[in-house]
C-alpha cells in the first residue's frame, strides 16, 4: 500500500502531528469502484471488513486508535481525553493529552486543523457549510480556551470555489450574520432553476470566521477535492463515495 497523504505545512512545534489521508492506498473497491481504495467511513455502504482493514493500516502510523465521531453537521465539540476510541456524536474534537488522536472524516467538507503556538492543545473541525454557519469553529475555539492570537489554523482539502454551487439559503445563512461574507460568493445563472445560484468559497468563509475570533495565523486552503477524482473522494461529484480523514495529535515530549 502506498501512502498518498498530505502533511500540513504550518509553523507549529515539532511534537504536533497532523495528516490528511487521500483515497489511495487501501483495500476498498472490490465490488464498487466508488469506494476505491482507502475509504475510512463505516457509514457509506462499503464492506465493513474493508473499512476495518483500512483503519487498521492507518493506525500503524498513529500512537493510538482515533476517536471516530458520528458527524451530524452540528457544533458539538468532543474532548478526546475524556471518551474511549468509540463513535460519539460531534463535529469537532480536541485534546491536551499526548497520544490521543482527534479525527474527522470528509468528502468535500472543510477540515480545519487547530493548535496553540505553545503546543499544549490540538483540535480538528468538520466544517461543512451548515456547521460553519452555525458556529462550529467558534465553539471549538471557545472550548480549547486559547486566545485567538495564539491559535494556528490550517485549512485542509475541500470542495473549491469554482465547484461549490449553493442556493440562496446558503448565501443568506452567512451574509445575514456578517455582510463581509458576500465576498465569498459569486453569483451564477440558475440553469433554468428559479432560485438564484452562487459559487461559494468555503475556504474564505472559514478564514473570515477565524479572523473574527482573533486568529491571524491561518494557512492551507485552495486544494479542491471535487477537481481531483484520482486523489480525493467527493460527495458533490460522485454522490455515493468514501471518506477521507483529517487527524491531529500531540506526540509525547521528552522530559
Amino acid at each position: 500500500m502506498n501512502q498518498d497523504w498530505i502533511i500540513p505545512d504550518w509553523p507549529v512545534p515539532g511534537h504536533i502531528k497532523a495528516l490528511f489521508t487521500s483515497r489511495n492506498g487501501g483495500v476498498s473497491g472490490h465490488t464498487h469502484h466508488t469506494y476505491r481504495s482507502l475509504n475510512l467511513g463505516m457509514h457509506v455502504n462499503d464492506h465493513a471488513d474493508d473499512v476495518l482493514r483500512n483503519r487498521a493500516f492507518l493506525e500503524q502510523f498513529l500512537p493510538s486508535s482515533p476517536m471516530w465521531l458520528k458527524q451530524v453537521h452540528g457544533t458539538a465539540v468532543v474532548c478526546a481525553d475524556d471518551v474511549p476510541s468509540t463513535s460519539i456524536e460531534g463535529d469537532a474534537a480536541y485534546s491536551r493529552t499526548p497520544g490521543k488522536v482527534c479525527a474527522i472524516m470528509v468528502a468535500d467538507c472543510l477540515p480545519v486543523f487547530l493548535c496553540d503556538r505553545g503546543g499544549s492543545v490540538v483540535g480538528v473541525v468538520h466544517a461543512g457549510w451548515r456547521g460553519l454557519a452555525a458556529g462550529v469553529i467558534e465553539q471549538t475555539l471557545a472550548t480549547m480556551r486559547v486566545p485567538g492570537n495564539e491559535v494556528v489554523a490550517w485549512l485542509g482539502p475541500a470542495i473549491g470555489p469554482d465547484c461549490f454551487e449553493v442556493g440562496e439559503d446558503v448565501y443568506a445563512a452567512f451574509v445575514q450574520q456578517d455582510a463581509r461574507a458576500a465576498l465569498a460568493f459569486v453569483p451564477r445563472e440558475g440553469n433554468g432553476i428559479s432560485a438564484k445560484k452562487w459559487l461559494a468559497d468555503i475556504f474564505l468563509l472559514a478564514r473570515q470566521r477565524l479572523e473574527r475570533n482573533g486568529v491571524i495565523h491561518i494557512g492551507g486552503g485552495g486544494i479542491c477535492t471535487f477537481s481531483h477524482p484520482e486523489r480525493f473522494y467527493s460527495y458533490r461529484r460522485d454522490g455515493e463515495t468514501g471518506r477521507m480523514a483529517a487527524l491531529i495529535w500531540l506526540e509525547s515530549v521528552p522530559d
